[in-house]
């Protein structure tokens, strides 16, 4: 993995369905060998195990640190940080289908969040339940054979925003707008109560394979966002 310079923000995109190295999940730690024994499927157990042990992995790499050795504490919302890990970036995780995303930031904190598409029979209820009054006016003007994809490009662009401050759902979604029409960049357009907020955060839409959707949020203006595929 390449060294990460000041300013800069990595993104690495994972797929957890191929064989991987026991050696790999090896360096998992006891809580995470048994949250990934908690899953019913097997192809789930994988597939939580390799996420996590590509973290470990990826992150050591950056900090100087062997994976196994690496400690993580939660905060009080679910945002993991490592522990006596000076100098360690800034990261973010998420996973969905058979793909990870993994960031790593020296250039401000970030969220990421990675969804694989679905038929969504309820997308107008959840559209009007969560988003904003004018996210979900944009999402119902669309024509059907764009609804799924536009309102998956919503979803992971808010929910990378709430992940990057660590608030999780305790901030309402429909708090805040974001971008997401077809062409149209990823950005923040409105926070409720913080109107610099579009200025200083940075919203980033990830090149992922076709039927998923993922985005970037950074506390900041990185000098480079880098791209790769492991």
């Amino acid at each position: 993995m390449q060294a990460l310079a000041a300013g800069e923000v990595l993104v690495v995109l994972a797929e957890l369905d191929g064989p991987r190295p026991a050696a790999l999940t090896a360096t998992l730690a006891p809580d995470e060998k048994a949250r990934a024994a908690r899953f019913v499927f097997e192809r789930d157990r994988h597939r939580f195990a390799t996420a996590r042990g590509l973290l470990r992995q990826i992150l050591g790499d950056a900090a100087g640190i062997a994976p196994a050795r690496l400690a993580f504490r939660y905060g009080t919302r679910g945002k993991p940080c490592l522990v006596d890990a000076p100098g360690a970036p800034d990261f973010n995780v998420s996973h969905s289908g058979g793909l990870a995303a993994f960031a790593l930031s020296r250039a401000g904190e970030v969220g990421i969040d990675i969804e694989q598409e679905r038929p969504m029979p309820d997308l107008a209820t959840i559209a009007e339940r969560f988003f904003s009054s004018r996210e979900s006016a944009l999402l119902a003007q669309l024509p059907d054979a764009e609804k799924v994809p536009a309102f998956f490009r919503c979803w992971t662009r808010k929910e990378a925003f709430i992940k990057l401050t660590g608030e999780g759902l305790s901030r309402a979604l429909d708090a805040f707008d974001v971008a997401f029409a077809g062409g149209e960049p990823a950005r923040l357009l409105r926070v409720e109560g913080d109107p610099e907020a579009p200025e200083r955060y940075r919203l980033e839409a990830l090149d992922v394979p076709t039927g998923f959707a993922a985005a970037l949020a950074i506390d900041g203006r990185p000098r480079r966002i880098v791209l790769s595929v492991v």
